[in-house]
């Protein structure tokens, strides 16, 4: 009786094990990996390696690039980004899609601001009409993860 006690006892405790697990929140990676508009923005992340950055705690707020933005970049660009001997400006160009906190549109809306990346350089984002990062357009705003937020873009935005 004691034995069967115990195992059902440990049964129901590895079931709600499993199940905290399953309801863990999205991150930024897991998010970007469930939409096949990001598959390059995932391919890039997996390549420079930044992949456990972005599923750490963050928060952070991620400029992110669809594949048609990646797309309209000129022809050979992302082949040439994606070489394991040009990981060094993969990571450059990433990292300036990134800022530290978690900031939403409405945090934006109306301003006009200059905003450290995680690179190092600084993007103007201009929420007066809608929100802009330097010359690309947010396409979506506010989808919130686990460890920060995403706001979809139309371009690639490249460092200087």
């Amino acid at each position: 009786m004691k034995r069967r006690f115990f195992l059902s006892l440990s049964a129901a405790a590895l079931t709600l094990s499993a199940c905290a697990t399953m309801t863990k929140e999205p991150d930024i990676v897991d998010i970007a990996a469930g939409n096949s508009d990001f598959s390059t923005l995932v391919a890039a992340v997996s390549a420079a390696g930044l992949v456990d950055t972005l599923k750490s705690d963050g928060p952070f707020t991620v400029f992110a690039p669809t594949n048609a933005a990646f797309a309209a970049l000129p022809a050979g660009t992302v082949d040439t980004l994606l070489m394991p001997e040009t990981k060094d400006q993969l990571v450059k160009v990433l990292t300036y899609h990134v800022v530290p906190g978690a900031v939403t549109s409405d945090q934006l809306a109306g301003q006009r601001l200059s905003v450290a990346t995680v690179q190092g350089q600084n993007v103007h984002v201009n929420g007066t009409h809608g929100v802009k990062v330097n010359d690309a357009t947010v396409t979506s705003a506010d989808i919130i993860a686990s460890n920060g937020v995403i706001h979809v873009i139309d371009k690639v935005l490249l460092p200087k």
